[in-house]
């Protein structure tokens, strides 16, 4: 194949992301914009210089007439699994935003359609791309910290003060509150570095005022043994990201993109990582040009749309 052709639907906030990243690869070009807000497609357009982009406010329009390879759906939470439905019956390549779906049910679906269609499918997490996250997702898979017995997942952030009066905190856009949003990721991280199968939730959820959760401090029991905490804390006064993954020999510490590796009466190690080789947008290209499989594939996706059910549902907490 030569260039892949690219329809972007929703160009707000995160594909801007994707639209720097995407225009960075020759084999790209990005042809088609969807969104409902004209602000944000000219935005987008003027920030790429995509001068003859097609604009479309209905993405079904876009489907129907523009010429197209792939999408990227950028869109709210909840609309991911119509247009991802519509965009693989259509014959066309899918990267999604997290979180995939806001259901299992949908998510499961999903899956389905795009084994049907032959197409790719792929799941934004990016952290699957970043040394930090493959560093520690080897070391834990090698055995160099022992089994698992405890992990603690933290992410605090300026959410609610940042997302108050848009669609992030519209329960029928986003399907939920911070953990459906950036607590997606942390979700991600905690199953993907260390293969674990939770088997019990306990949940906190405090929506501190605003019409979705703000906070919650969840704790799990995994199937092999392990325990955790997840804690997920939207009303913070700033971004702070930390990983603890304790096993029989060692621990292994993240603190804002820094790791350090405890033995105990041992000096910490501070491990040298290699620079990143990819990220989720060139990655998606790679898969649909068959340089490799799809390196967060449905499947995986799933997983995390299952646990935030499970949360959810044990807290006693509809959404929508």
């Amino acid at each position: 194949m030569g260039e892949i052709r690219i329809g972007m639907i929703g160009t707000g906030g995160i594909a801007h992301v994707h639209g720097r990243q995407l225009l960075e690869l020759e084999e790209a070009d990005i042809v088609a914009i969807c969104d409902t807000s004209d602000p944000n497609r000219e935005k987008f357009a003027g920030k790429f210089g995509l001068d003859d982009v097609e604009h479309y406010t209905d993405y079904q329009a876009m489907l129907a007439e523009s010429e197209l390879d792939a999408v990227v759906i950028c869109s709210p939470h909840t609309l991911h699994f119509q247009q991802a439905t519509d965009a693989l019956n259509k014959g066309l390549h899918v990267l999604i935003e997290k979180p995939m779906t806001c259901s299992s049910a949908e998510a499961e679906q999903l899956i389905r359609t795009a084994k049907q269609a032959g197409k790719v499918m792929q799941v934004s997490y990016q952290r699957h791309f970043q040394p930090e996250f493959l560093y520690i997702r080897d070391a834990i898979a090698s055995g160099q910290i022992g089994k698992l017995t405890s992990i603690t997942a933290s992410l605090y952030q300026e959410w609610k003060q940042f997302t108050t009066g848009l669609w992030r905190q519209v329960p029928a856009l986003s399907g939920g509150g911070m953990l459906m949003d950036s607590g997606s990721h942390i979700i991600d991280v905690l199953l993907w570095t260390t293969g674990l199968t939770p088997a019990e939730v306990k949940p906190n959820l405090h929506l501190q005022g605003a019409p979705v959760e703000i906070d919650s401090f969840t704790s799990i029991r995994f199937e092999e043994g392990a325990v955790a905490g997840l804690n997920i804390v939207g009303f913070a006064p700033c971004w702070h990201e930390t990983y603890v993954f304790c096993g029989e020999d060692g621990g292994i510490f993240y603190d804002n993109g820094k790791i350090t590796v405890r033995r105990l009466r041992q000096e910490p190690v501070v491990p040298e990582l290699p620079a990143q080789q990819t990220n989720q947008d060139k990655s998606f290209i790679d898969a649909i040009l068959g340089r490799h499989e799809v390196m967060v594939p449905g499947d995986f996706a799933l997983k995390v749309v299952k646990f935030t059910e499970m949360v959810y549902q044990a807290a006693g907490y509809k959404p929508y």
